[in-house]
């Protein structure tokens, strides 16, 4: 590690000092450094753990190795420890591009900057300030593993994409299933995006493919995933499209609105 040069830190944050974790009493670089480690397949199940950030104590020096009480500067040879510093979660990152802040609301710290996101209460997390009259609440809506990868939300470090429907998922598992042509949230089946031209194409096939004589007075039930709609339509070897929201992100039923409660 050459401190003169920028080489410094770890994989996660530039930081000029280690963290003695007060689980286990190790050395590590960061928070994230240790949970890898003490999460890895090759730890006994019963000694796996994470690091509890708040009760930290203890900072190491990167440049004169004093191990001292938690602060952004060394009691002994003052280099700065990190350029944003935050005394509740015992955080250090000297890459402020980052635009770090304290969310007391989450308890712990954020990025891109706190003018352009705010807390919303109930569903317990951040958000880009640009929903914030138009989101759907979902209480502890990042408070659980990603649909996809299963990866904690709530502090994870990568980005993260909030569904029209509500649900949260990683951005990067969202286009992930993009390429794979899944376009409904994981969770509850909802449209993830703005369907309207794959729908016409439907409405295209379906009008260029005639139903079976046998099937022509077929009707079936279907629930529409999008607005919670059951419809008893004729049946279609294509798809179904729902009467109500005219979306195909549907499915069969085997029975009524009499027969089973709206959603």
């Amino acid at each position: 590690m050459d401190l003169r040069s920028g080489e410094y830190g770890c994989s996660h944050y530039k930081r000029r000092c280690k963290i003695r974790a007060p689980c286990c009493g190790e050395i590590f670089d960061c928070r994230h450094c240790h949970n890898e480690a003490k999460n890895s397949l090759q730890i006994d199940l019963r000694d796996r753990h994470e690091i509890p950030r708040n009760e930290i104590k203890k900072v190491i020096c990167s440049l004169c190795n004093t191990e001292q009480d938690v602060s952004q500067y060394c009691s002994i040879c003052g280099v700065c420890m990190g350029k944003y510093f935050c005394a509740k979660c015992n955080f250090f990152d000297d890459n402020v591009s980052r635009n770090q802040y304290h969310c007391d609301g989450c308890g712990i710290c954020r990025t891109g900057g706190k003018e352009n996101f705010f807390h919303c209460d109930r569903c317990g997390c951040c958000y880009c300030i640009s929903v914030k009259d138009s989101h759907r609440c979902i209480e502890g809506a990042m408070h659980h593993n990603c649909p996809v990868c299963f990866e904690y939300l709530f502090d994870s470090t990568k980005d993260i994409s909030l569904l029209p429907c509500g649900h949260t998922i990683h951005l990067e598992c969202l286009k992930e299933m993009g390429v794979h042509f899944q376009f409904s949230c994981p969770v509850c089946s909802r449209s993830v995006c703005d369907m309207s031209d794959v729908w016409h194409k439907l409405d295209q096939a379906v009008a260029a493919t005639p139903v079976p004589q046998m099937y022509q007075n077929k009707m079936v039930w279907i629930l529409c995933n999008d607005c919670g709609m059951r419809s008893n339509i004729h049946f279609h070897i294509v798809a179904h499209k729902c009467p109500g929201c005219s979306s195909y992100n549907t499915r069969q039923t085997r029975c009524g609105p009499t027969e089973c409660s709206r959603i």
